[in-house]
This record gives structure tokens, C-alpha cells and sequence, in this order.
């Protein structure tokens, strides 16, 4: 059985101020647009061990980030005089519970290797001593900064990797706009990577080339290509491409990506499933007021229970829980189930 709250006056009001809202801010019609994303924050992984450590406890597969050059998938090859031939694009991974529930949502970026960037002079490459040491950046939910750090810390035990807080050294950032998240390269925006940091334009980009850490770059959002692009900058500094009149308020982020359905943070993706439906609750049908059955294991939006096949499949939408009339109850007939079963309770019902 799925346990369903009804659409109705609150559903359609919602939706109306949404709508309201996006006419308000037209925020198709705008042009670019980049926000600094104050409810996220910036961690860094550090250590021989840190693919190892990260690939044992996240969704997805970061172990690209430790293969060299030249050997690596899904890469950005923009050629640019401050700019590694190659750029790793980023991956978005969530922590889950040993049980399998959410726990955060993080970004993970690498920064260009040393050996992949010019010395300080800009004449030659950087130095590399080689110590096998790898060093990722991951944005997350800054409302549950602290815990995530706690968790991380809790799964690290001999493990050779360094976990910190550099939120005060590197900010977020997303731009979007209709245009760019319509533009042709996968992983990096082509002018980015030929304007932005070339020649002397963007201070924190020519930094990048000789050798230390605070240039970066922007990648398309790996979740999806109408978000448009996101990436980590020094932190009291403006990202290259973003025009004094085009920054605007993280709302406005949050409201094209309300509208392109993807939730973000530990706030909108639910920690732990919220429990409504008490175990041994009757079911009942609205309509003739009977009792349908009994629910016996619930969880979340989904659960068992023992129904009375007349009351379950005769008409869809009238079973509801005693006691909480908000929440209907839909009846599921399993895949598993021979198909004589649903027959002969057909030819019954027809009987009768």
C-alpha cells in the first residue's frame, strides 16, 4: 500500500506563487546570472588515502579523480595558457546511513595537479614531489557543517586523509541562465575556460598557473545541464564571467532550480522518513464507513497490511487511515502475485 496526501487547494495555491514568483523575477529573460550560495560551504579531503576513504563511503564512483593524466574520462580539453590541458569534472555523491538513507549531499572538485601547472614564473611546470598525497574540495550544506565534519571524521579511523573546514578560504557559486545551460561543451563552458582565465583578465585564475591553490574554474552542474554551471572560488573575490549587474540573491538560484524539480541539501532531501501512519492503524473506506483492514508495517510514504480484497480493489482513492482522513491509502496488488489470484477475485465480485 502507498500512503498519499491529496492534491487540492494547498497543491494549486503552491503552485500559483511559484508561478507568481517566476513571472516576478523572469528569470528566463534575464541573461546570465551567477550567486554566491551562502547556505553551502567548502571542505577539503587530503592524503594518500583519499579516494580510497571517499570511494568506500559515497554514492558515486570518485576514483577518476586519482587516475593521471591522459588516462582520465570525461575531461575538459579547452586549451588556455593558465589552465591544465585537462580538467576533471566534478561529481555530485551523497552520504548514506550504513542502512542506506540520505544523510548530505556534496559536490567534489579537484583542483590541477602541480605538475599539471606552470611554475611561479610562468615558464615551465610546477614542481611536483610526487607523494602520492591526492587533495579534493567538496561543497556542502553549511546548515549541518559541523555534523557532516563529525560524521566524516567518525569513518576516517586509521585511514590516511585530512578532513577540514575551509569555508572561510573558498565560497560557492552558480550561474545559470537559459543560454549557457544550452551550451555545447559537457563539462566545461568554452568561454570560461579561453576568456576568463586568460591573459591577465582574472586575477584569481593567472594565481592557478603558478602554483597555488585559489584558481579555479567553471563546470557545468554535473546533476543536470539546465542548471548551468557551478564551481568554487576564493572566498571575497568575484569568479571570472560574473558582471557587477549580473549577480543576484541566492532566491534566485533556489527558484530555477525549484522549477527544474531538483532538490538540494539536507533541508530539502529528507535525513530520515517521517513517520504518519502508526503500525495496527484500521483502514477504512471513506464511502461506506466498513473497515478494510489493518496496517502492519509502515515506513515512510509505503507499508503492509492485511485488506479485505473487496473493500481494496473496487474503487481507487477511498481508503483512508482511521483517525488521520489527510492521508489516503492506494492499494497495490504485487508482481509476485500469480494472476489467478486477481481473476478469481474478478469473477467473485462479478458473481456477486
Amino acid at each position: 500500500m502507498r500512503f498519499i496526501k491529496p492534491h487540492g487547494k494547498v497543491s494549486k495555491s503552491i503552485f500559483s506563487v511559484c508561478r507568481r514568483l517566476h513571472n516576478e523575477h523572469n528569470l528566463h529573460h534575464a541573461g546570465s546570472m551567477a550567486s554566491l550560495l551562502r547556505s553551502r560551504s567548502v571542505v577539503r579531503f587530503s592524503g594518500p588515502e583519499t579516494i580510497k576513504f571517499l570511494q568506500g563511503l559515497l554514492t558515486n564512483d570518485v576514483r577518476k579523480f586519482g587516475e593521471l593524466p591522459g588516462k582520465r574520462d570525461n575531461t575538459s580539453t579547452v586549451p588556455t595558457p593558465n589552465l591544465p590541458s585537462e580538467s576533471v569534472s566534478p561529481v555530485y555523491a551523497a552520504l548514506l546511513t550504513p542502512q542506506g538513507r540520505f544523510l548530505y549531499d556534496l559536490f567534489l572538485y579537484s583542483p590541477p595537479r602541480p605538475d599539471e601547472k606552470l611554475n611561479r614564473r610562468g615558464s615551465g611546470p610546477a614542481s611536483n614531489k610526487d607523494d602520492g598525497s591526492v587533495e579534493l574540495f567538496a561543497d556542502v550544506d553549511g546548515s549541518v557543517l559541523d555534523e557532516l565534519l563529525q560524521t566524516f571524521k567518525k569513518y576516517r579511523l586509521r585511514t590516511k586523509v585530512e578532513i577540514e573546514n575551509v569555508a572561510e578560504e573558498f565560497s560557492c557559486w552558480q550561474r545559470f541562465a537559459e543560454k549557457i545551460s544550452q551550451a555545447s561543451s559537457p563539462i566545461e563552458e568554452p568561454e570560461a575556460g579561453s576568456v576568463g582565465w586568460g591573459s591577465g583578465i582574472d586575477r584569481s585564475g593567472v594565481s592557478a598557473s603558478c602554483g597555488n591553490s585559489d584558481g579555479w574554474q567553471w563546470f557545468k552542474d554535473p546533476r543536470l545541464v539546465c542548471l548551468g554551471y557551478r564551481g568554487i572560488f576564493p572566498s571575497g573575490t568575484t569568479p571570472p564571467l560574473v558582471e557587477a549587474d549580473k549577480e543576484t540573491g541566492e532566491e534566485n538560484y533556489v527558484l530555477w532550480r525549484l522549477e527544474k524539480g531538483v532538490a538540494e541539501g539536507s533541508t530539502e532531501i529528507p535525513k530520515e522518513v517521517e513517520q504518519k501512519v502508526a503500525l495496527g492503524a484500521e483502514v477504512i473506506n471513506m464511502k461506506t464507513g466498513k473497515k478494510a483492514g489493518k496496517v502492519t508495517t509502515a515506513l515512510g510514504c509505503c507499508g503492509l497490511g492485511v485488506l479485505r480484497l473487496e473493500e481494496a480493489f473496487k474503487v481507487s482513492g477511498v481508503l483512508t487511515v482511521q483517525g488521520q482522513e489527510n492521508v489516503r491509502v492506494e492499494a497495490m496488488r504485487p508482481q509476485w502475485w500469480p494472476a489467478e489470484w486477481f481473476r478469481e477475485h474478478q469473477l467473485d465480485t462479478a458473481v456477486a
